[in-house]
């Protein structure tokens, strides 16, 4: 069997050109001459390591499991003779960048006591492409800026001498218990900042009650997410911690084959990206320019350096179908069975789209701040819906994913009527510790959360209302809709629109 065949590393040297492409990962040598011109991330970095060993780049982005799945076992030439290996074969390709070498080592993590800490380590210490990923936000990060501020415009209005002896934060998300009412936030390639990447979010999910909204851009196929979880107890189980987010790609039939994939693995709740149809500016993401072409397992976008710069932000984009419509739910009803979450929703209108269609939730988000600039604060459509979509929060379950960095901001949410919240770059700058991490912050917002509720002067969320919060300071910012248009679209009288 060619499993059993020891080769040199003087006769996979000879295998380095286009027509005649040998690579070798963890050990393993296989033959990539016919794959490469396919490969989803272009042929460039296979010949990069053509004749050589590629495990330390491919480990980078991609899962173990990926190459024995996408070829077959007669592309397995052989193993890798460890026994005579020279320096020569040791070195990098000679066009490979240097690795980066951190300036700070990571502190314990007993010394991290906020999200904002996270933040601080995770900028000294990530990969200066991958901190320029996650943290970027769109051309002058005005909305960026603002999920977050905005939470500072909100004040509590305790109430005192209430027995807050005992709190309890459990809830429940689409029928799921958790043991707070936050789920963290689809995000890309998560294997950037720690080998594990997305099966070490989904196993700290799972000890620590909450739940993970996993994206069509995570570094692991669903599958090798899915199977990092131990297996219910229980004689009948329960749907297991995940969510799955999806992007519609222009191929319909591979979202259709996902999305079978996603259902037979016992998930039943899909989030929907509707604000993404093209990806926006990302400049800090762009001026990093990247080492090499990527992919995903399973999106089928790629990333490339050119005249706009280097964005890996690009990799989430390339496939999605910018033609999608609130008429193609009905499509997606006909492929999933299960609850349908739409993620993106930056106004009334499109709320009220969202009842009419059947949707399960929404959830109220502007992508971090990552697409489109001046784009309304998370938490300013919150207040949008309260002015001029009460029937939203009876009709369906309304989440807020934008800003969330405290246990207080959380509070605000619920008492405004929010079923749930989305945290999304803290749990990947947690994830630098591994599992470990993202159960600490799971904790740290927990803990977070309990002293609110007692200071505010609730014992359970069930308590958490308007009376609670003074939105006074961002009340005049939410306009009625009704100023703006009439029902069918049509501009108000005293409100001009530009003749172009």
């Amino acid at each position: 069997m060619a499993e059993s065949r020891l080769l040199s590393t003087e006769e996979i040297a000879k295998h380095n050109t286009a027509k005649d492409l040998w690579i070798v990962v963890d050990g393993q040598v296989w033959d990539m001459t016919e794959f490469a011109p396919e490969h989803p991330g272009g042929i460039g970095l296979i010949l990069k390591y053509a004749g050589h060993d590629a495990s330390q780049s491919y480990n980078e982005v991609h899962s173990p499991s990926l190459l024995p799945k996408t070829l077959t076992t007669s592309k397995l030439r052989g193993t890798l003779d460890t026994s005579a290996i020279s320096d020569s074969w040791s070195k990098p390709p000679p066009q490979q960048n240097p690795k980066v070498q951190l300036q700070n080592q990571r502190p314990p993590l007993s010394t991290i006591i906020s999200t904002h800490d996270l933040e601080a380590v995770a900028e000294k210490t990530l990969a200066p492409k991958t901190w320029a990923f996650y943290s970027s936000a769109a051309t002058d990060l005005v909305t960026h800026k603002a999920n977050s501020s905005f939470f500072d415009r909100i004040w509590f209005r305790p109430r005192v001498l209430r027995d807050v002896r005992v709190r309890d934060t459990r809830s429940k998300i689409m029928g799921q218990n958790v043991s707070m009412p936050v789920f963290v936030s689809p995000a890309a390639l998560a294997r950037l900042v720690h080998p594990d990447g997305e099966k070490a979010i989904a196993r700290g999910v799972q000890n620590t009650g909450i739940i993970q909204c996993v994206s069509t851009n995570a570094s692991f196929s669903i599958e090798e997410i899915a199977s990092a979880l131990s297996p219910s107890p229980s004689p009948s189980p329960s749907p297991p911690p995940l969510f799955f987010q999806l992007y519609v790609s222009k191929r319909r039939p591979e979202t259709e084959r996902l999305l079978a994939t996603v259902w037979r693995l016992g998930i039943r709740t899909l989030l929907l990206t509707v604000d993404s149809p093209i990806a926006g500016k990302r400049e800090a993401d762009e001026r990093v320019r990247m080492d090499d072409e990527q992919c995903v397992p399973m999106g089928q976008g790629k990333a490339v350096n050119d005249a706009k710069g280097g964005g890996l932000g690009r990799i989430t984009g390339g496939f999605i179908d910018a033609g999608l419509c609130w008429g193609d739910l009905e499509w997606l009803r006909g492929c999933w069975r299960g609850k349908v979450v739409v993620k993106g929703i930056m106004g009334v209108e499109d709320a009220r789209e969202a009842v009419k269609w059947g949707c399960d939730g929404v959830v109220l988000s502007n992508h971090g701040g990552r697409n489109l600039d001046t784009a309304p604060p998370a938490v300013l459509i919150l207040l949008d819906l309260h002015t001029n979509f009460p029937e939203a929060f009876s009709a369906l379950e309304v989440y807020v994913d934008g800003g969330i960095r405290r246990g207080t901001d959380i509070l605000k949410c619920l008492c405004l009527g929010a079923t749930a919240v989305g945290v999304g770059r803290p749990f990947l700058y947690s994830l630098g510790w591994g599992q470990e991490g993202v159960e600490y912050l799971v904790e740290l917002l927990k803990d977070e959360l309990s002293v609110a509720m007692a200071l505010v002067g609730i014992t359970n969320l069930k308590q958490a209302r308007p009376g609670l919060v003074n939105t006074r300071d961002l009340d005049y910012l939410v306009e009625r809709v009704d100023a703006y248009e009439e029902g069918d679209g049509t501009m108000r009288k005293g409100r001009a629109r530009a003749k172009l």
